[in-house]
């Protein structure tokens, strides 16, 4: 069996991906998409892939919508949002509350995992009302249908998220990428502040997972079994960041499977139905299949 699969080359799959581990019963024929992100849209909107690594939101938001893909506890990407958040200094915006009333804008899509996460930043550990604030997209959604809530508006026709951040028109944005003497992080020190929110309170956002095609699933229930003992789950490897939370909870920084991830996976799945990402509350267990429910690695 071949299997087109797209995934961005990083430490916990290059054995795979330079063919130093070959999988037994089946071969990855790996396909490069550049941006990623594009591959995430491809995959919900054509199912274009065997397998793709998705980002998380996505991933609620496609199987919400009933798209033929189901998501394997397999993740690849996890980082801290607390730099993703950054704010005009004319605003008057002191603190993370001072966003209530305010125009905010969000790269690319309401669904994106980034903005999810920042949200939820936001509201669980700085007490905002999300409600309140008036999100600017500067892009579309990855899965079509979905439509954002009433304070989810459009970037406005011929205009770009890191000019109006630097002018003023927004008061501030998240995933902003931009060099301006007027922006800053709103969260100081971001990155320690990211590390103080895993030791508090076991905050370590998933970014991205796998995803498999449904009726690859339907025709050979033991696919996932076989993916793992393929060698698709490889050892984790330690960058710096990884390295610190290693020092802090003193175990693997990318573990694979449901029962090491729950806090996080529920953490994903609430937040999104608290933004209005889905209309009803998603199990977390729903999300994968039943035969990896034990799966750990």
């Amino acid at each position: 069996m071949l299997l087109k699969t797209v995934t961005r080359t990083q430490g916990n799959n290059e054995a795979l991906k330079d063919g130093t581990v070959k999988p037994r019963g089946f071969e990855f024929d790996f396909v490069e998409v550049e941006p990623l992100i594009d591959a995430f849209r491809r995959m919900v909107r054509a199912r274009e892939f065997d397998l793709s690594e998705m980002a998380m939101t996505t991933y609620i938001t496609a199987r919400a919508y009933g798209k033929r893909i189901t998501g394997l506890p397999i993740f690849l990407m996890r980082a801290f949002h607390h730099g993703a958040v950054k704010y005009n200094v004319r605003s008057g915006i002191k603190s993370p509350k001072d966003l209530e009333g305010r125009r905010v804008g969000v790269n690319r899509g309401y669904t994106v995992t980034t903005g999810l996460w920042a949200r939820s930043i936001l509201a669980h550990q700085y007490g905002v009302d999300l409600s309140r604030i008036t999100w600017v997209l500067s892009g579309d959604e990855h899965v079509a249908e979905y439509r954002p809530p009433a304070n989810v508006v459009p970037i406005e026709k011929g205009k770009k998220m890191g000019d109006m951040l630097a002018s003023g028109e927004l008061d501030a944005a998240i995933g902003a990428d931009i060099d301006h003497p007027d922006v800053k992080a709103l969260i100081a020190s971001p990155r320690e502040a990211g590390f103080e929110a895993l030791r508090a309170r076991g905050h370590y956002p998933i970014n991205h997972l796998m995803v498999v095609k449904d009726e690859l699933l339907e025709a050979d229930p033991a696919l996932v079994e076989r993916l793992k003992a393929g060698g698709i789950a490889q050892p984790t490897a330690v960058d710096d960041m990884h390295k610190r939370v290693m020092e802090i909870t003193g175990k693997d920084p990318l573990p694979y499977g449901i029962e090491p991830n729950r806090a996080m996976l529920e953490e994903a799945t609430r937040s999104a139905f608290e933004q209005k990402i889905v209309t009803q509350p998603v199990a977390v267990d729903d999300l994968f299949p039943k035969n990896t429910h034990a799966f750990v690695g």
